[in-house]
């Protein structure tokens, strides 16, 4: 079985042909359908011959299209500071993704 490991967002991934992915959020303009190159491709496995990249494979590349952007449900964040009489805080966050699915590996 055929599978790479690439880089986005700071984490690596390990990915084959069809499988769908969960990452962060890409900087710039992207919708649903929109295809999309990774080529920050750190390991290339096809079963037989493995490549290992210093730090990246320099002619590899994976595809994909995006299939869905949203966000993940809240996270609260508390901050409390005991004895003090500004007492504690209370804030949100919701943390944008991009699930997209892996067409190739080249």
């Amino acid at each position: 079985m055929e599978f790479a490991v690439i880089e986005t967002g700071g984490k690596q991934y390990t990915v084959s042909k069809g499988d769908i992915i969960t990452i962060e959020k890409i900087i710039g303009t992207h919708k649903e359908g929109d295809a999309i190159a990774f080529d920050k491709v750190l390991l290339v496995d096809d079963g037989k011959n493995t490549s290992i990249g210093t730090p990246y494979i320099a002619k590899a590349k994976v595809s994909g299209t995006i299939t869905e952007i949203g966000r993940l449900p809240t996270v609260l964040v508390v901050k409390y500071r005991q004895k003090n009489r500004s007492g504690w805080k209370r804030n949100g966050h919701r943390q944008p993704f991009f699930r997209v699915k892996i067409d190739s590996l080249k």
